[in-house]
């Protein structure tokens, strides 16, 4: 059985509530690790902002749907944003508990001499880990990257090589680490798919730590001429524009020019995009702005059915009830062009009737949205509770009714 329903007039927004929950429960595991590589939206291109990063991808956090992207899937030196694994690594290990956020880790003089962003850890000296975080993700502390890394793999190379590890499993087909910082390695690579995947990992495993990416400042240390305290700001130039961003990790290499892997949030909805290759900070600065801008205003992310959600009631075949209430297995949202939204049906399918035993929440069918140009979603529709099968003398008059009369037991 197919039945077409209608729904433009029924859709609503993901709400803020729902933002709100643990962000994997929301997608129910329906996602992939990372985005795929899939067909976009017809967009208007009047509306369209023009930018000059040499690579880019902005997708819905919620969904993954790919609103634009340039050259996502082509091979570029990550520079800083390389720091948001280094990051994950680092919540992974307080995750499973095999460091603690007060613990004081030892500062090598191979730390304490790296060149490049610094938090200033002193040689020979012990760095809380809180501080050596902030340090990191708020400025971008090469050094606080070392000292992290040495202490949970012993040296920065066998850190790197846990890096590989935990993306490989991520599905980031494309990236390679060579060290925790994203100093310049030609071997060290990734892509703006890769990055905006691992970012999206970071919001779901570790939103007990994703605060941090928003902090404006950090102070530590103390000038050693003047000996006043050094205070350092987030280089997230999205942080101070009133634009809802979160984070989350900046970039700059001569080679790679400069790049940013920002999130941002509006009504309880999150994008999540990613820039590499912009010639100037001023050009980072403006152009990411008016690309979530455009992505919050011309794409929306609805949400047709909730998760438990009945949809439709299915005819039994010999069983002990003669139907059984139909639900959405998981929540069936769709990211898409706002000015698409009469467009989008959303159609079941299931065979009618089903024949008994029917197990509680097996799938029986498939709930599928589409619309012009947007991919197509599939979730599947399963049964809320258990039907038996009907015993002998119950199967052969069922069968008797049905041939005779038409009956549905």
């Amino acid at each position: 059985m197919i039945r077409l329903l209608v729904v433009a007039a029924s859709l609503a927004f993901v709400s803020s509530a729902a933002l709100a929950q643990n962000p994997a429960q929301q997608r129910q595991n329906a996602r992939p690790a990372a985005p795929a590589a899939q067909p976009r939206a017809p967009v208007n291109p009047d509306a369209m902002p023009e930018i000059t990063a040499k690579q880019a991808i902005a997708i819905d956090y919620q969904t993954g749907f790919v609103m634009f992207e340039r050259n996502a899937d082509e091979r570029m030196p990550p520079s800083s944003m390389s720091k948001i694994m280094t990051a994950y690594m680092v919540f992974e290990a307080l995750k499973n508990k095999q460091l603690a956020l007060d613990d004081m880790l030892p500062v090598s003089e191979r730390a304490w001499r790296m060149q490049g962003s610094k938090m200033f850890v002193p040689l020979n000296g012990r760095v809380k880990v809180e501080d050596l975080i902030k340090g990191m993700i708020v400025q971008s502390g090469n050094d606080a990257c070392i000292v992290l890394a040495e202490a949970l793999a012993g040296s920065e190379e066998a850190f790197a090589e846990r890096m590989n590890v935990v993306g490989k499993k991520m599905g980031l087909a494309n990236t390679n680490f060579r060290n925790a910082t994203g100093w310049p390695d030609p071997d060290h690579y990734t892509t703006a798919r890769d990055l905006a995947a691992l970012a999206r990992r970071v919001i779901d495993d570790h939103p007990e730590y994703y605060g941090y990416y928003k902090q404006l400042n950090f102070t530590f240390g103390r000038d050693e001429r003047t000996g006043r305290e050094i205070t350092q700001g987030n280089r997230n130039p999205l942080l101070y524009r009133n634009m809802g961003a979160d984070g989350i990790k900046t970039g700059h290499t001569e080679s790679a020019g400069y790049g940013l892997t920002a999130s941002a949030t509006r009504d309880g909805r999150r994008v999540i995009a990613v820039f590499n290759g912009w010639a100037s900070m001023r050009l980072r600065a403006e152009e990411s702005e008016r690309m979530i801008d455009w992505a919050f205003r011309e794409f929306q992310t609805y949400r047709v059915f909730s998760a438990g959600q009945e949809i439709d009631r299915a005819d039994i075949w010999l069983g002990l009830k003669s139907s059984v209430p139909l639900l959405a297995g998981q929540d069936v949202a769709i990211t898409m062009p706002r000015r698409l939204r009469n467009q989008l049906q959303a159609k079941i399918s299931y065979d009618s009737p089903v024949p008994a035993p029917v197990l509680p929440g097996q799938q029986l069918g498939r709930i599928t949205l589409s619309a012009p140009g947007v991919p197509t979603v599939e979730v599947p529709l399963v049964a809320q509770e258990g039907v038996d099968r009907l015993g002998y003398s119950g199967r052969l008059g069922a069968a008797v009714n049905y041939l005779i009369f038409g009956a549905k037991k």
